[in-house]
């Protein structure tokens, strides 16, 4: 067995280092490569100079001043400026020309060689060097195809018996050697030829003699020797183990100090020999030390103390090196060391809490510093790495302590995340007052201590506390950011104004849909004021950020002011809606009994809002706001026609069958009217200029809006009818025949209301309409006839034909006498009006301006 554990130690050990003695090699290797493409060039340069030579051989005497001549651009260039022959060669046309011609045939080779070869020389020649520095490269690359990994292999390695020797067989040899020792002690073991001591005295012996080894190596041969060293200290811990756990040679406590040297041995080599390798290897060797001198007792204070000791050689590791590997390492044998032990004590109800706390506070305290320690020291930035491990090491505290405290001590759990939030923030201040680390590690260490303290209200409250908190906070952290110019509170502001909506959510589903047994008091109770404080914070997010322009940048992130500001006024809107609608509801269910009174108090209050926001947003013109009031102006006027027209009525009956006598739909519906008023009124005076006038414009829009204002007054005729008109059902008679019994639900009883509606319903449907509709009608004309307007004066005479086939299809049948004969009588009378009128301004109809003919088709 003790084999066994050599050899898979020894083996882990040279896949360690098996790439760090590749290093010589591979640098030899790149500079061979290096010379190699040096030659190559020169090789082309030689082979492009020959060609130009034979291309710029002269036409005749005069061109061979030019540089063409010989090999030699230096040595040619010679002739003499002032010469008259080469004064001729400039002016005269057919030598320019042949020039030209020379020049435009040239490759791009020859230019790039002529450049470099008479850049130095100043003669009348530079004129044609400008003309060839405008020539465009034409030679690219040849795309390389993707090797192998056996031709890679060779283009590292070129030399098969310099890699065997220097690098293969040097890893061989040092494994033989182990195996052979190990197979001698092992058959000296088995003859019995060495006691235990004697053993445990060999393994030791073997190991010094494996790291002088190294020792002498160091010199010239580090990362060879580094092999050795790993070797040396894997057999120092098997063999301290194997005589602790098999031949009982020493005690716990012996064997756990032995090891503890041997660990501090081994940090204080890595850190010599400069290899991280052997670092980790110490790492793993110190956390396996427990295991390796355990007899089960389980004495987590000397574990722990043991493991804190560990970290802090860690922690000087940091100091002198930047070896991120081995800090995340650290972290997580401590991490998974902790948790298990957490695990098992917790689910077994024996967690010391007092302890598990101390100890978790002191490996986060190492390890928050261990992270920065390096940085301090070297004044370098902060990795990827070693955010994340900042991250990772805080919450992992925070998860643990938070368990450890929910346990022991509930009511601290706010003070313990208040806490962790002054740490981070103090660690913030020294870092950067005494040390001057990097802004953006204090940034993110000022970002940790608001999580925390953004924690500590819900951590310790409950209900609408905790939104209370988030919505000053906000506001606060928005106001520190522009003052301090400091991204990490802006984006703080955001984050906290999402918890703060989130948290509003969830007190108005607890309060208001969920009707707890508490009664709130109307308008002043904790729940609405929570809603106006998270309506404040918003309204002031968007003023402080009205004068606000400057993009933010935060990490991968970007804050636009612009859009942080529209998006606060909307959500502005939308809860200042849902906090007076939630509250008007809640309050006129708790205090109104007919369902439909109740629910028009809700009604009034959405058109009420619609018609504020319709007014503030028509304030600002733009063709998005007048389309968006329009827009909201028309879906109210279709909720009013589809579904709130009946609550007055509906109302009424309810009345009736719960022997009540509420009126509140009643008279809130004229406050509805008013509102359908200028609802209408919007429409028709914003019909222009915006992205829904092509719709508003149509004729088919002007036969919408008569049939909007013939139906509400439809209505309207309808609910004065039934209110005025006395008792539709009578009520001693009601209550005789339909007696209440314990408040019970009588289908009978309603179904003889109903009955009873119905039918006063369709007499005034007989009786009243036709009338309303005459009138409309008439007022349609009139309207038409001063605006010109056609199609309104078609509908008018439309709405008039469809009075009249109604008195005559269906309102002549069951009627009483004396309403058929008000029927007739004041229809026949408005129709003998229209006439009259259609006579009287008979020529204003026919002769209508050509200037007119737009109202035609139009509104």
């Amino acid at each position: 067995m003790e084999v066994v554990l050599l050899l898979a130690i020894l083996i882990f050990t040279l896949i360690i280092y098996n790439r760090t003695n590749q290093k010589p090699a591979d640098q030899q290797q790149n500079f061979k490569q290096l010379n190699d493409k040096i030659d190559d060039l020169k090789e082309q340069i030689s082979t492009l100079r020959f060609i130009l030579n034979d291309l710029s051989k002269p036409t005749s005497k005069e061109e061979k001043l030019p540089i063409f001549e010989d090999e030699e651009p230096i040595t040619v260039v010679e002739p003499e400026i002032e010469e008259p022959v080469f004064e001729e060669t400039i002016i005269k046309e057919p030598i320019i020309e042949e020039q030209d011609i020379v020049e435009e045939t040239i490759p791009q080779e020859e230019a790039q060689i002529s450049q470099v070869a008479f850049s130095s020389n100043q003669n009348p020649l530079e004129v044609k060097e400008e003309i060839l520095e405008h020539a465009i490269p034409v030679i690219s690359e040849p795309s390389v195809p993707k090797k192998s990994w056996i031709e890679n292999f060779k283009e590292k390695n070129p030399d098969i018996e310099k890699f065997i020797g220097e690098n293969l067989i040097n890893k061989i040899g040092i494994l033989i050697l182990v195996l052979g020792i190990s197979f001698f002690v092992k058959y000296a073991i088995d003859k019995d030829w060495i006691n235990e001591p004697a053993r445990v005295g060999i393994g030791i012996l073997s190991g010094a003699i494996v790291m002088v080894i190294a020792h002498r190596l160091k010199k010239n041969y580090a990362a060879f020797s580094s092999v050795f060293v790993a070797g040396a200290i894997s057999i120092f811990y098997l063999t301290i183990g194997i005589a602790f756990h098999d031949y009982k040679l020493f005690s716990q406590t012996v064997a756990f100090i032995i090891m503890v040297v041997i660990t501090i041995f081994s940090v204080l080599v890595s850190v010599s020999y400069d290899r991280k390798e052997l670092a980790i290897l110490s790492l793993i060797g110190g956390f396996a030390v427990p295991f390796m001198v355990s007899t089960g007792e389980g004495n987590y204070k000397v574990l722990f103390t043991y493991i804190a000791i560990l970290n802090i050689g860690m922690l000087i590791i940091a100091y002198f090196k930047k070896w991120n590997l081995v800090t995340l390492l650290a972290f997580i044998f401590t991490c998974v060391l902790f948790s298990g032990w957490f695990g098992v004590e917790y689910s077994d109800d024996k967690l010391p809490y007092r302890g598990a706390l101390f100890f978790a506070t002191i490996f986060y305290i190492i390890f928050s510093i261990a992270t920065v320690i390096n940085n301090i020291r070297n004044k370098g930035g902060f990795t990827k790495m070693e955010y994340f491990l900042m991250l990772a090491n805080t919450f992992f505290y925070f998860g643990m302590g938070a368990s450890i405290i929910q346990s022991w001590k509930p009511e601290f759990k706010g003070l313990f995340t208040i806490a962790l939030a002054l740490y981070n923030l103090v660690f913030a201040m020294v870092l950067y007052r005494k040390f001057g680390i990097n802004k953006n590690a204090i940034y993110f260490l000022l970002g940790l201590a608001l999580t925390f303290v953004t924690l500590t209200i819900p951590f310790q409250f409950n209900g609408n506390y905790i939104t209370l908190f988030w919505a000053g906070e906000a506001v606060l952290l928005l106001w520190l950011s522009q003052k301090s110019k400091i991204a990490t509170f802006k984006f703080g502001a955001i984050v906290v104004q999402i918890l703060m909506l989130f948290s509003l959510f969830i007190d108005w589903n607890q309060y208001y849909h969920e009707f707890t047994d508490i009664t709130l008091k109307p308008f002043f109770n904790k729940i609405f004021i929570t809603g106006l404080v998270a309506l404040a914070s918003l309204v002031a997010t968007y003023y402080l950020l009205k004068k606000e322009k400057e993009i933010t940048h935060y990490y991968f992130l970007e804050i636009n002011p612009k859009i942080y500001r529209n998006a606060a006024i909307i959500l502005s809107v939308i809860i200042g809606y849902f906090v007076g609608m939630f509250e008007i509801f809640y309050q006129s269910n708790e205090y109104i009994t007919n369902y439909y009174s109740a629910t028009s108090l809700p009604v009034l209050y959405h058109f009420i809002f619609s018609a504020g926001l319709i007014f503030f947003v028509l304030k600002r013109k733009n063709n998005l706001n007048t389309s968006f009031a329009i827009s909201l102006a028309g879906i109210n006027i279709l909720l009013y026609l589809i579904i709130y027209f009946q609550l007055t009525t509906n109302e009424m009956v309810e009345n009736i069958t719960q022997y009540t006598s509420n009126k509140t739909a009643y008279f809130t519906h004229y406050l509805l009217l008013i509102c359908l008023g200028y609802f209408l009124y919007i429409i028709v005076t914003n019909r222009t200029n915006n992205k829904l006038s092509k719709f508003l414009n149509h004729k088919f829009a002007l036969w919408l809006l008569a049939f909007c204002v013939v139906y509400i007054l439809s209505n309207e005729v309808m609910i004065h009818s039934l209110i005025f008109s006395g008792d539709i059902v009578n009520q001693a008679e009601l209550a005789k025949t339909y007696p209440m019994k314990d408040g019970l639900y009588n289908a009978d009883k309603v179904s003889f209301i109903d009955n009873k509606i119905s039918l006063a319903k369709i007499q005034i449907i007989k009786i009243g309409y036709p009338i309303l509709w005459g009138v409309l009608s008439f007022v349609f004309l009139i309207v038409g006839i001063r605006t010109q307007n056609k199609p309104l004066r078609i509908i008018s005479l439309s709405l008039l034909g469809l009075t009249i086939a109604k008195l005559f299809l269906f309102d002549i049948t069951n009627v009483s006498e004396t309403g058929k004969i008000i029927a007739f009588i004041l229809l026949g009378v408005l129709i003998l009006i229209i006439s009259f009128v259609y006579q009287k301004i008979k020529k204003l109809v026919i002769d209508e301006q050509p200037q007119n003919i737009d109202n035609e088709d139009h509104i």
